[in-house]
């Protein structure tokens, strides 16, 4: 039975007729537009809500119209069958990925693996459509606020329709398109009625404007615009990146005003104090108070501002972690090992503590070894000293990593480093015999 159900069932596909271009009745939307005009502009039909909500609606069917057909991972058989055959078809590379473009009047699908991945909106019933939408919700519940149900639907369908816009500006390339979309999505969620918008969305405009800043500086300006806003709604991304993009948005900004670079580093600095092992504001804030043009300050600012906040929570890792990381950007390898130490006295079976332990007192080694090396000896007995004084901090790197690998014995780099030490240092005594035991676990990590 099911067998003969399913083959009338690819009968009845077979017997559609093939649509042979897309279709938009676009005079049959402008025209719904039109009589809502006329209707607002009507002193009896614009003192209701409902005329309001018709218009919200007619202007959103405006703007989905072109792409109501589409969405992710749909197969590319499904897209003709919906919309029709392409206008033309060809290869395409949008960020680094090659992909079929498939042409439409109003859209270009990118097609791989036989499904759509994304599109690119080309052409617009009407363009501003959405905002129009937003506006006509926003009157409509400032007329009637019982209408408050209705609104926030077609708000939702709205902020929803600039989302996916946003997505599929990420995946095309189109960054500072993407940027607004997800800002008028947040424009929609904003109206009263919607309840509380996201400010992720906010985040998301403003990261995307910073990256487009790389090429289109006039878009750090509003990136610093909606990252501001994001962060006065307390919204924080989980790793804090948000005050490193608030950063690049300022400081690129610099050459119109000297005042954006304190502004960065103003970003910067609430950054470090909520998180101090970011690395990106970690690094751009040593980069900053290390640069002879910006002179934001002496880099001793920046230590003291750290031990500040040590000073006011003693056992907290993460600004001992942060401290570390600063003095090894500033090259003071024995401040980076002294804050290490204390990371892993607070917290001994941390892995990162244990393994970045190993790595500075490996790292401090390496510069005593580079410092040799420019030196001329005059005597063996000199150069013997300053040898063995470097073995011996190579030497107190191993137990770090020893431990480090005993708490994560799948990392690669940690084995890595124990067999490179212990054959530097296969002359010092036990050390021949950690090497027997390391090395051949390094093969068999690397499948030798």
């Amino acid at each position: 039975m099911k067998k003969i159900v399913l083959t009338a069932l690819a009968a009845l596909l077979v017997a559609i007729p093939a649509v042979q271009a897309q279709k938009v009745n676009r005079g049959a939307l402008l025209s719904k537009i039109e009589k809502s005009d006329a209707d607002i502009a009507d002193a009896k039909k614009s003192a209701k809500s409902a005329t309001w909500i018709n218009r919200g609606k007619a202007f959103y069917e405006a703007a989905v119209e072109p792409t109501k057909n589409l969405f992710a991972n749909m197969d590319a058989a499904m897209l003709k069958l919906a919309v029709g055959e392409p206008s033309s078809t060809g290869q395409q590379t949008l960020v680094g990925t090659d992909y079929e473009a498939w042409v439409y009047p109003y859209f270009t699908a990118y097609i791989k693996d036989g499904k759509v991945a994304t599109w690119k909106q080309t052409d617009w019933v009407l363009k501003d459509a959405p905002a129009k939408a937003i506006e006509a919700y926003a009157k409509a519940f400032e007329m009637d606020p019982k209408s408050e149900s209705k609104v926030k639907e077609g708000l939702k369908q709205i902020s929803d329709f600039c989302s996916q816009a946003g997505n599929t500006g990420i995946d095309t390339g189109e960054y500072a398109a993407a940027a607004d979309a997800y800002a008028e999505a947040f424009k929609a969620q904003s109206i009263p009625a919607y309840g509380t918008p996201d400010p992720a969305l906010l985040y998301y405009a403003g990261y995307l404007r910073t990256v487009d800043g790389s090429t289109n500086p006039a878009s750090f300006a509003l990136g610093a615009d909606y990252l501001t806003k994001a962060l006065d709604l307390n919204y924080v991304d989980e790793e804090g990146n948000i005050y490193y993009y608030l950063f690049h948005c300022y400081y690129g900004q610099k050459d119109a005003d000297k005042a954006n670079i304190m502004k960065a580093k103003d970003a910067l600095i609430a950054g470090i104090g909520k998180f101090p092992k970011n690395e990106r504001i970690l690094e751009a804030l040593v980069q900053l108070y290390t640069s002879p043009e910006d002179q934001v300050g002496d880099p001793a600012d920046l230590i003291a501002l750290i031990d500040a906040a040590i000073e006011n929570n003693p056992e907290n890792i993460d600004l001992w972690f942060g401290r570390g990381r600063i003095f090894y950007a500033l090259k003071n390898y024995d401040e980076s090992i002294d804050s290490f130490r204390k990371v892993v006295e607070l917290k001994p079976d941390l892995f990162e503590g244990n393994y970045y332990l190993g790595v500075f007192y490996t790292i401090k080694a390496d510069e005593m070894n580079k410092v040799m090396n420019e030196k001329q000896y005059s005597s063996q007995a000199a150069y013997d000293a300053d040898l063995k004084a470097a073995n011996e901090v190579y030497m107190q790197a191993i137990p770090w990593f020893e431990k480090a690998y005993e708490l994560k014995s799948d990392d690669f780099n940690t084995l890595d480093m124990l067999k490179q030490l212990c054959f530097r240092l296969r002359d010092e005594p036990g050390v021949q015999e950690k090497y027997d035991k390391y090395f051949p676990l390094w093969k068999a990590a690397k499948g030798e």
